[in-house]
């Protein structure tokens, strides 16, 4: 029997869909003929993500939404519902960094905004999405993007790490919530990926070559290789897999 992951006829939404890490899920998953809907506060990216896709199996379709107001959010999925059907699969992958440095210099402005951006909005999105695939009887997959950094502190990163692992924990409550329904529920961890997001790291000599002499597989790693992960978790090929982290860090968390 021939094994390929094929996901014609199915929608999907990413968040954070028109650069980095959620471009190449977009991609991914268009490639295997979904018509995916790329969402996030510029428009521009997400068209022009969307013309360079446009000759793919499956469909791009760019649509604005900001990821921390729960109006926008909502529209987001009644409007997808609407031009291009009901929701099948669900990436939650934007997120925002904007409390780097001292954990006493945390402001409630700045936890509230981060855990809102970062974790409530996959909530909302969740609430959305999963009565509807219930209703259907026919599953549902949902992947959420976290970080190995909510697998360990990381020095000035208190708000970045406690929201990752926060949505680790909802992901494997998720999971056992909803696998009564065929609806898999399960996250990614990436390390360090070169995107504009995460170019404060990546860009810094002095901590790539320290990343090259102690992590096994010693390089950066790409947007794609965590959407090879998405498109596996996305597809029927990872039919009995629900409640997992799946980490892609070039074995950075090994040591």
């Amino acid at each position: 029997m021939n094994h390929y992951a094929d996901l014609t006829g199915k929608v999907a939404i990413v968040t954070g869909g028109g650069r980095g890490i959620g471009k190449a899920i977009a991609y991914r998953l268009a490639e295997a003929g979904a018509k995916v809907v790329i969402a996030s506060r510029k428009m521009e990216n997400l068209a022009a993500t969307a013309q360079e896709f446009a000759a793919l199996a499956g469909t791009i379709v760019p649509m604005e939404c900001h990821i921390g107001r729960a109006d926008s959010i909502a529209t987001l999925v009644k409007e997808t519902e609407k031009q291009v059907g009901a929701v099948d699969i669900l990436v939650n992958n934007s997120a925002t960094n904007i409390g780097q440095g001292p954990s006493l210099e945390v402001t409630d402005e700045m936890f509230t905004k981060m855990f809102e951006i970062n974790v409530l909005s996959a909530l909302r999105l969740i609430r959305l999405v999963v009565p509807k695939m219930i209703e259907r009887h026919q599953g549902g997959s949902i992947i959420n993007i976290v970080s190995i950094a909510g697998l360990r502190p990381q020095p000035g990163g208190l708000l970045y790490s406690a929201t990752k692992a926060a949505l680790m924990m909802m992901t494997r409550t998720c999971a056992l919530e909803y696998g009564k329904h065929n609806i898999r529920v399960n996250s990614i961890a990436p390390g360090l990926i070169q995107t504009d997001f995460s170019e404060y790291f990546w860009k810094n000599e002095e901590y790539v070559k320290h990343l090259e002499a102690t992590q096994p597989l010693p390089r950066v790693g790409l947007p794609d290789e965590i959407g090879g992960i998405a498109l596996y978790l996305a597809s029927d090929e990872s039919s009995f897999v629900t409640g997992q982290n799946f980490v892609v860090d070039g074995g950075a968390t090994a040591r």
